[in-house]
Parts: structure tokens; C-alpha cells; sequence
């Protein structure tokens, strides 16, 4: 059998099919061999939440009427009526964002809200006059999210650039964006969006309000989409550390996922933009998919509706991750040496991490695979640097992205592996 081009570049090798599958491989690991999970991003199981979860079940489960509506009945291809009022209306009193129903459509999760979102609008355009032309989805600043890089239908779909790299301190440093390399791009008639994650994965980077903004005019002038992944923000399931605000303007797409609130295996994201977005993402669902999954909707609707989404979030979960973060930075202090040379990302938020070993003399692929030999699953930085034209920088081998997401103990002995594979001692 012969696949179609298309069939060829979707089923073939991915920085995501190798990361989901060490992830399964490993989890399936007999319990005294199973390795370190120092690599995924699967969210924390956080006991106060999974009591969450076991009552919301027990009172989807003790209403019939609830039960046959969460299992037994499609759902429109936008979404559960009740809970897109639900969010609209928690966007409107959190944020003071002007959005109703219209403004949002539901997706079988965030992986798939990117798909649609990049084949909505990079690839060849249709538009009267410009027949056959390329436009192309702006990543400004890289590394970032490794599910993104291989989903545009169309070959060369995205561009990105280079950050700035700030020395903060003692063995820290920052990303920021770009900009002198940004306005150069003012001019670039194939650009149909800009893009970025906040908090990034894979660096925990959160972009400052006042790059945001700076983004938001770009895009406003240019009349471009500015998506932001929250897949680990606002208003769920909130992992942030640094002080910064939402942003809403009209050419803002917004992508929440139920995912790292605690509920992965339920594939359920949210795009809210403008409506004629929301329309167009609920049709391209409908489409390939007939409707969406309705337990996420029906596990986290009440919660959305009563505001609790918005307590947990910032009470538990949160404070959480944020106990988790200083534990694993005080690991990286004891294990390893002072005078290597390595610096760790201001994690300003998300789950993550991300390691720099300047002037490395292995690639972070090399590092990873002599890693899971000895028990601890990483994943390499190079997969993070796509759409990138310098394809020869240095710093995109350099980079290891560590989770600490998982028990604090097998976070500590992890990275002590770590120190020791790559410094010794």
C-alpha cells in the first residue's frame, strides 16, 4: 500500500510520537525496573484534586439523567451549551473579557485545538487574488512546544526566531523575545499568525506583559491571529509563578485544556476567540470528528459554573507545583557542581526545568540516550528548536528538559543521575 504525502508525513517518526511512546513504554515497566519519569508532561496527581474528581464521578454517576447526557448523547460540535455560558461567563467576571458562547468552541483537547487552529490559517490561502500563495504560522520565540512542530498540513507552515538569552544570575537566565528581528518581519506578506505558549513548555518561560503587549500591536497592525497556548495558565489550571496578567484583544485566540487542571485522559480544551473563529473551529470538529467527548465537560462544568475551578486552581494546585519547583532547584544546587557550566531557565511557571549545558561536547540527544540507559527519562532539547533557519545554533543541543511533576524523591535521585552523567562526581 502506498500512503498519501500527507499520510507519509503524519504517520512517520515525531519529537511527540517518541516522547508519548518512552512515556507508555516506561509506565508499562514492571514497578522494580520502571524507570525515573523526569520526561513527560503528564500533570502531577495531586490527592486534593483526585477527591475532586472521585466526587464529581459519584454525582455524575447517581444522576441518571446527568449520566445519559455525559455518555449516551452527542453533543453539539461547539460544545456543551451549558458549559461554553459557563466559561463565557467566568472569562467576563475574572478577566472582564467580552466574550459570550460564540466566542468559544470545545476540542478534544489542546493537541487538536492546534491542529485545527495551524490549518486554519497557515498553508496555501484562498483568498481572491492570491491564489496559491503560502502563508506561514510566527513562532517568535523558540524553544517551544514539541507537540506544535510537526502538524501543519502543508510543508514550511511555520517560521520561528531566536530568542535573546539573559544571564540572570548564579547558573539562571531568561528567553526574551526578539523584537529588533520581529519588526523586520513587518513587511512579510506570507505571515497568517503569531504563536506562543505561556507558560512555555518547554522552558517555564512566561513572556512579561509588557512582550505581550509588543506582540499584540504587531498583530493588530498586521491584522494576524496572536494564539496563546494556556495550557498550564489562565484560568486553568493557573501554574504560575511570576506576576503577569491575561491579555484580550481582538485578534486574540485563547487555547485552555482540562489537561493539567488534572483531567488528561478526558481530552477537552476550550478555543476562545472571535466568533467567526469559534464557528469556523466547531465546523472543522464537526468534520473530523462528528462532536467532542462530553466527560470533560460534564466532570469540570459545574466547577466553571459555581467559579470552584477558579479556588482549586489558585489554592491547590499552584502552591503545588510551586512546593515541587523549589524542591527541584534545591536538588540542581546540592548535586550539582558550581563551577559547571550550566544554567536553569527562570522557571516562571508550568511543570518544567530547562537545563543548559553550554558548550556541551554531547547533543542533548546523546545525553538522553545515555540517560534512559541508566533509569531516568529526559527529553531532548533539539526537538523544541523547529521551524528555525539557523539549523547550525548551538544552543538548540544544549538543552534538556527535566519534569518535576512527579514524587519528590524520585525528582531528587533523578537528578542526581543527572549530575553525575553529565559532570561526574
Amino acid at each position: 500500500m502506498r500512503f498519501s504525502e500527507i499520510g507519509t508525513r503524519l504517520s512517520g517518526q515525531s519529537g511527540i510520537n517518541d516522547l508519548m511512546a518512552d512515556l507508555g513504554q516506561a509506565l508499562a515497566a514492571s514497578t522494580d525496573h520502571a524507570p525515573l519519569m523526569l520526561g513527560g508532561g503528564n500533570p502531577a496527581h495531586i490527592p486534593a484534586m483526585e477527591r475532586v474528581w472521585e466526587e464529581r464521578m459519584k454525582e455524575i454517576i447517581s444522576n441518571p439523567l446527568v449520566l445519559r447526557r455525559a455518555l449516551a448523547i452527542y453533543d453539539p460540535p461547539r460544545g456543551n451549551p451549558e458549559c461554553l455560558k459557563s466559561l463565557a461567563e467566568l472569562l467576563r467576571s475574572e478577566f472582564g473579557w467580552p466574550v459570550g458562547p460564540e466566542n468559544i468552541a470545545v476540542t478534544p483537547g489542546g493537541q487538536t485545538a492546534f491542529f485545527l487552529l495551524f490549518n486554519l490559517f497557515a498553508g496555501r490561502t484562498s483568498d481572491a487574488g492570491a491564489e496559491g500563495a503560502k502563508g506561514r504560522i510566527l513562532f517568535p520565540l523558540m524553544p517551544e512546544y514539541i507537540g506544535y512542530a510537526d502538524q501543519a498540513l502543508t510543508p514550511d507552515s511555520f517560521t520561528a526566531r531566536k530568542p535573546t538569552i539573559q544571564i540572570t544570575g548564579p547558573h539562571r537566565f531568561k528567553y526574551r523575545i526578539d523584537f529588533d528581528h520581529l519588526d523586520r518581519l513587518s513587511h512579510d506578506p506570507s505571515l497568517r499568525g503569531i504563536c506562543v505558549s505561556r507558560p512555555t513548555n518547554p522552558s517555564g518561560n512566561v513572556i512579561t506583559d509588557g512582550e505581550m503587549n509588543r506582540l499584540a500591536e504587531f498583530a493588530a497592525l498586521h491584522d494576524l491571529p496572536l494564539i496563546v497556548d494556556n495550557a498550564y495558565g489562565w484560568p486553568f489550571p493557573g501554574i504560575l509563578f511570576d506576576e503577569v496578567s491575561p491579555l484580550w484583544t481582538d485578534q486574540t485566540i485563547h487555547v485552555m485544556s482540562l489537561s493539567k487542571f488534572g483531567l488528561p485522559g478526558t481530552r477537552t480544551a476550550f478555543v476562545v476567540g472571535p466568533p467567526e473563529v469559534a464557528a469556523a473551529i466547531a465546523s472543522m470538529t464537526a468534520i473530523t470528528g462528528l462532536a467532542n467527548g462530553n466527560l470533560g465537560q460534564a466532570i469540570a462544568g459545574p466547577l466553571i459554573q459555581s467559579g470552584e475551578i477558579m479556588r482549586l486552581s489558585k489554592e491547590v494546585i499552584r502552591p503545588y507545583y510551586l512546593a515541587k519547583r523549589e524542591k527541584a532547584l534545591t536538588a540542581i544546587n546540592e548535586f550539582f557542581p558550581d563551577e559547571a557550566p550550566y544554567f536553569v531557565h527562570e522557571c516562571g511557571g508550568a511543570m518544567f526545568l530547562w537545563l543548559w549545558i553550554k558548550d556541551s561536547k554531547r547533543s542533548s540527544r546523546e545525553i538522553y540516550e545515555a540517560l534512559k540507559k541508566r533509569g531516568v527519562l529526559i527529553v531532548p532539547g533539539e526537538y523544541f528548536f523547529f521551524g528555525l533557519e539557523d539549523k547550525d545554533w548551538p544552543h538548540r543541543h544544549e538543552c534538556l528538559r527535566i519534569s518535576f511533576a512527579m514524587d519528590d524523591e524520585e525528582v531528587r535521585e533523578g537528578i542526581r543521575i543527572i549530575a553525575n552523567e553529565l559532570f561526574g562526581g
